[in-house]
C-alpha cells in the first residue's frame, strides 16, 4: 500500500507521456479517511473507463452495526449509500477535460427496486464499506493529462466520499427510515408464508408508472384500494397498522375492460418480488419471491423439456417428454415456460392473456365440437391450472379480458374498474353456470421429468478469455453466443443481465459437466454466491462494480434460452 503523496508524485512524473503510462498507477493508496484502489486502467481514452474502488473502514464510517445486521437491512443501507454517492458524483462528472471518456465519473444508478449490487458492499463483520466506480482517465489525444486526473482523485472524489459514506455526514433520520422500511418489507414477506398468501397490495399504493420508459410513480394516479372482501389488516414493526388486498393461494383471476388497470396490477405483482425504495408507491406491494411471469415466446429454442403435461401425440411423432426445437410456436413455448418455471421452484405463476398463446390457454366448446379432442395434441391450461395447485402447490394469478372460461376454476375473481378493484367471485360464478364447460377427460400425469443436464463441450479460447456483452435489457452475449432475454419480464435492471453473463461464463467453465441436472447446477451456483459472494465466482480477480443479483429463477431462464449450450 502506498500513500496518496506517492500517487501524486507518480501522476506528475507521467504527465504528457503516452497513455499507457497510466498503467503504473494500479494499486492501493491511503487517503485521509479512506483507501483508494485503482483496480483496472483503461487501454486508451476511448476504451471502457478505468475501474476504481473506495474503501472506508467501519470504525471511521461510523454506522451502528444494528443498521446492517441482517441481509435485507444491509442491502437497503448499501442501496442508500450508493444513491447518495451517485447524487454527489454527478456534479463532478466531466468537470475534468480531455479527449474520449476523459473526466467521466460514473457509478451504478439504481432504479426503483432495491437490489444487491457489487457497486456498494458492506462487510457485516467489520462494517467496512467498499464502493466501486468508473473514471475516464484524462488525456489530450492519446497523451496523459495527469493534472486533470489529479483534480479528480484529490479534489472531486474525496468530497463525494466524505459526504456520502460517513454516518456523521448523512441525514440520520433518512438512514434510519431506509433500514426500517427494509425490516417492514421483510416482515411482510414472512407474513405471506404464514398467512397462506401469494401477494399483498397495500391500500394507498400507486401502481401506474410515469411512462413506458420511466418506472417512477405516475402523478395523479388513483391510489389502490382493496375490496372489503379481500382486505386484511397487518401491524408492521415500524410503519404500524397497514391494510390492503390479500391474494390467497389458489387461482386468482383479474378481469375488466381495456385500460382499467388489469395489466398494471399484474405488473406491480411481477416486480413485487423485489423491495422498492420509499416514495415509489409500491413499497408495500409484495409477492412470493419465487413468482414467475409466464408468456408465449414464439421462436425461442427449447432443449430436452418435458412438456407432456400440456402437449402429447404430435402428428410428426416428436417426443414431448424430451421436447427439442429451435423455433418454438406460441403454445409449445408457453408450455415449456410453465414446466421450466416448475423446475426453477416457482410457487406462483403470473399470466396475462394478452401475451399468451390462445390455443394453450383455452379451447371453447364450439372448437371442441368441430376439432375433436382425439386429434388435438394440446391440453389447455384451463384443464391443468387446478391440478397445478392441488397436486404441485402452484398458485396462479391470471389477467383475462376476453375469455370467461377460467370463471369455473378460479377461487377468487377481481374486476378492475377504472383502476379500482371489485371482488366479483360470487357474481361471476353464478353467471358461469349458464355456460357450462364441456367435459373433457384429462388423466393426471406424473410430475415432469427434470433430469436434463448440460455439458460444456465447446471450449473457450486457449487463453481462457471470454468476451461478454450486455445489450441493455434485451439480452447478453457470451463469446458471441447471443441469449435473448427480452421476454424474461421480471428482470428489473441491466446490471442483472451483466451478472447473468458472468454466471453463464462461470457455469459453463465450472459447473456444466453433463452429470449435474440443471436444478443441481443452478443450486451449486447459488450456494457459491451465498457462501462466498461474487468473490467465489471471480476467484482472485477484482470485482467489477456493475453487477446486480438476479434471482435463481432468472438464472434458470437464462440457461434455458442459451441456444448454443450443449
Amino acid at each position: 500500500m502506498k500513500s496518496s503523496q506517492e500517487l501524486r508524485n507518480t501522476l506528475r512524473q507521467i504527465d504528457r507521456k503516452s497513455y499507457p503510462a497510466y498503467k503504473q498507477l494500479k494499486g492501493v493508496y491511503r487517503f485521509e479517511g479512506f483507501l483508494l484502489g485503482i483496480d483496472h486502467v483503461q487501454g486508451d481514452p476511448f476504451a471502457a473507463p478505468s475501474r476504481v474502488s473506495v474503501q472506508v473502514a467501519g470504525a471511521q464510517a461510523g454506522f451502528d452495526g444494528a443498521l446492517f445486521d441482517t441481509r435485507e437491512k444491509k442491502i437497503a443501507l448499501e442501496d442508500y449509500l450508493l444513491r447518495e454517492f451517485g447524487r454527489r458524483l454527478k456534479d463532478f462528472s466531466f468537470q475534468a477535460k480531455g479527449s474520449g471518456k476523459s473526466g467521466l465519473m460514473s457509478v451504478s444508478r439504481p432504479g426503483q427496486e432495491v437490489l444487491e449490487r457489487t457497486a456498494c458492499q458492506i462487510n457485516r463483520d467489520s462494517g467496512d464499506i467498499i464502493l466501486r466506480l468508473e473514471i475516464g482517465f484524462p488525456a489530450n489525444g492519446r497523451t496523459v493529462n495527469s493534472r486533470e486526473l489529479e483534480k479528480i482523485l484529490f479534489d472531486f472524489l474525496p468530497v463525494c466520499v466524505k459526504k456520502s459514506l460517513f454516518y456523521r455526514a448523512l441525514d440520520e433520520e433518512k438512514v434510519r427510515r431506509t433500514v426500517e422500511l427494509a425490516e417492514d418489507q421483510t416482515w411482510l414477506r414472512e407474513q405471506l408464508r404464514q398467512q397462506e398468501l401469494v401477494a399483498f397490495v397495500a391500500n394507498g399504493s400507486i401502481l401506474p408508472r410515469e411512462s413506458g420508459v420511466s418506472s417512477r410513480p405516475m402523478k395523479g394516479a388513483v391510489p389502490f384500494r382493496s375490496p372489503e372482501e379481500m382486505e386484511i389488516t397487518l401491524e408492521l414493526p415500524h410503519h404500524g397498522r397497514i391494510q390492503g388486498m390479500a391474494i390467497r393461494k389458489g387461482i386468482t383471476m383479474i378481469v375488466g375492460g381495456g385500460y382499467h388497470g388489469k395489466s398494471t396490477l399484474l405488473k406491480a405483482l411481477e416486480l413485487g418480488v423485489y423491495n422498492h425504495i420509499a416514495g415509489d408507491g409500491r413499497e408495500f406491494v409484495v409477492t412470493d419471491e419465487t413468482a414467475m411471469k409466464l408468456r408465449a415466446e414464439d421462436g425461442r429454442s427449447v432443449k430436452q423439456v418435458d412438456i407432456s403435461l400440456f402437449i402429447n401425440n404430435l402428428p410428426n411423432g416428436k417426443d414431448t417428454k424430451k421436447f427439442v426445437t429451435e423455433d418454438a410456436s406460441g403454445s409449445t413455448s408457453q408450455a415449456a415456460n410453465v414446466v421450466e418455471a416448475m423446475e426453477a421452484g416457482s410457487r406462483v405463476f403470473l399470466i396475462d392473456e394478452d401475451t399468451s398463446a390462445t390455443n394453450f390457454m383455452i379451447r371453447d366448446e364450439l372448437m371442441q365440437r368441430v376439432v375433436h379432442q382425439e386429434v388435438e395434441p394440446i391440453t389447455p391450461f384451463t384443464l391443468r391450472v387446478k391440478e397445478l395447485y392441488e397436486q404441485y402447490g402452484i398458485s396462479t394469478v391470471l389477467v383475462a379480458g376476453s375469455s370467461g372460461s377460467y370463471f369455473h376454476v378460479a377461487d377468487s375473481i377481481v374486476q378492475m374498474n377504472q383502476y379500482e378493484p371489485v371482488e366479483i367471485t360470487a357474481l361471476a360464478k353464478k353467471e358461469a353456470e349458464a355456460f357450462p364447460l364441456p367435459l373433457q377427460s384429462t388423466e393426471p400425469v406424473p410430475e415432469p421429468d427434470f433430469q436434463r443436464a448440460f455439458r460444456s463441450d465447446r471450449k473457450f479460447g486457449a487463453d481462457g478469455r471470454v468476451k461478454l456483452k450486455t445489450f441493455g435489457m434485451d439480452g447478453i452475449s457470451v463469446n458471441r453466443d447471443n441469449i435473448d432475454l427480452r421476454y424474461v419480464e421480471q428482470l428489473a435492471d441491466s446490471e442483472q443481465l451483466t451478472a447473468l453473463a458472468q454466471l453463464m461464463k462461470y457455469m459453463r467453465m465450472q459447473v456444466f459437466d453433463g452429470k449435474r441436472t440443471l436444478q443441481q447446477a443452478v443450486e451449486a451456483t447459488v450456494q457459491i454466491l451465498q457462501k462466498k459472494g461474487w468473490e467465489g465466482i471471480f476467484g482472485g480477480s477484482s470485482l467489477p462494480g456493475n453487477l446486480a443479483m438476479p434471482r435463481p429463477q432468472e438464472i434458470f431462464a437464462c440457461v434455458n434460452r442459451w441456444r448454443e449450450l450443449g
